[in-house]
């Protein structure tokens, strides 16, 4: 039997090459830096830049100098994310948490060395946090990302760990040995805090959600200001939360 990547088309091979190149690091791209990164020549680059833009797929900086990702690309990705059965099943224990504590929820899925955010629901306070659908954050200094790591296998935390951590803020745990010393206790205690380790002024508690194997495929995050989140509440966001997220994990198939 043939290899699979036998049949792949050359021409999208490097438009996808050209569209992973677009991340939170390196929002956009210039054609001369670009080409030399994916290793095309710039009339090559060119050509397959220009037909991404033709249909949406990147667009022009305000400058007219640069390129980004376009917004073809996040209604695709947004067909997908509704596709999903996690979020459909989660919506209406999110709805819950919002109405319970009157504090934003959101659930999101691990990409890489970032959590991504699926869905996020806002509670009718004036003051809100800024996350949406679609957004990317840090796993190492968010409550969601942490509880992600402390699930992950440890041959893929090692390699985690070969990247320096970036210190957002004064409360970023940037040492490898005392992140793992509090992804243990993580994953003992069953959820994870982010005490204004992101952002200054934000706490969010958040609990893993598994599927039928056991395997972890979301969080869920109650993020909030301190001021409503202070330390003496978060064993009752905790207790909450961890219920919520075994009844969606029951949902997803798993026995508990």
């Amino acid at each position: 039997m043939k290899d699979p990547k036998e049949y792949n088309v050359r021409a999208i091979e490097r438009a996808i090459h050209i569209l992973d190149c677009f991340d939170d690091q390196n929002p956009t791209w210039g054609l001369t830096e670009l080409a030399q990164e994916v290793g095309l020549h710039k009339a090559t680059t060119h050509r397959i830049m220009t037909t991404l833009l033709n249909y949406n797929y990147l667009e022009k900086t305000s400058d007219g100098q640069k390129y980004k990702l376009g917004i073809r690309l996040a209604s695709l990705g947004c067909s997908v994310v509704h596709r999903w059965d996690l979020r459909n099943i989660a919506l209406p224990y999110m709805e819950n948490l919002v109405q319970k504590f009157n504090e934003a929820c959101d659930l999101s899925v691990f990409d890489g060395r970032e959590i991504f955010y699926l869905e996020v629901m806002q509670s009718n306070h004036a003051l809100t946090i800024a996350a949406k659908p679609g957004m990317r954050l840090p796993a190492h200094c968010t409550a969601s990302g942490k509880v992600f790591l402390a699930h992950l296998p440890d041959n893929k935390l090692e390699a985690f760990f070969k990247l320096p951590l970036r210190k957002l803020t004064k409360n970023t745990i940037t040492q490898p040995k005392i992140l793992k010393e509090n992804l243990q206790e993580i994953k003992e205690k069953g959820y994870a805090v982010d005490s204004e380790e992101m952002e200054i002024g934000i706490r969010a508690v958040s609990t893993p959600i598994f599927d039928q194997t056991g395997e972890i495929v979301a969080a869920m995050s109650i993020p909030g200001p301190t001021s409503r989140i202070p330390n003496e509440k978060i064993p009752e966001f905790a207790s909450t939360l961890k219920e919520t997220s075994k009844e969606i994990s029951r949902n997803l198939g798993l026995r508990i």
